[in-house]
């Protein structure tokens, strides 16, 4: 199963790369209440962003990977791996948003990469 680590990495990136995509697009558009009102001038704004166009791309195209690395892979093993993204999206909201990741969260995002380094270690 290891082989097919990169293909799920791939997918795992493409996932985790979208979700910095929408949250640069919701960043621009900012924050809005979710009334009636706004509905139509909101969902215009986002559907004409292209960072959230971007994000949307990028979940399409990693829904693809994942069925090619479900056709391949038991999901016992693929699945836990998504958490991968959880260590990609603290580390890229650090790097492009400064957002702070404090002690308690790197403990955890240690915790995610040991689980998952065991996870790899099986057949």
């Amino acid at each position: 199963m290891n082989k097919y680590l990169p293909l799920i990495l791939i997918g795992v990136l493409l996932n985790a790369s979208a979700q910095i995509a929408l949250k640069q697009g919701m960043r621009n558009i900012g924050t809005f209440a979710f009334t009636l009102d706004n509905l139509m001038p909101i969902g215009i704004q986002v559907g004409l962003n292209p960072f959230i166009m971007l994000g949307i791309g990028f979940y399409v195209i990693s829904v693809f990977v994942w069925l090619m690395v479900l056709s391949r892979v038991d999901v016992s093993y693929a699945y836990p791996m998504l958490s991968v993204g959880y260590i990609v999206a603290a580390l890229a909201g650090r790097v492009f948003f400064e957002e702070t990741v404090d002690p308690i969260r790197w403990a955890g995002i240690i915790t995610i990469c040991f689980g998952v380094w065991l996870i790899t270690r099986t057949v």
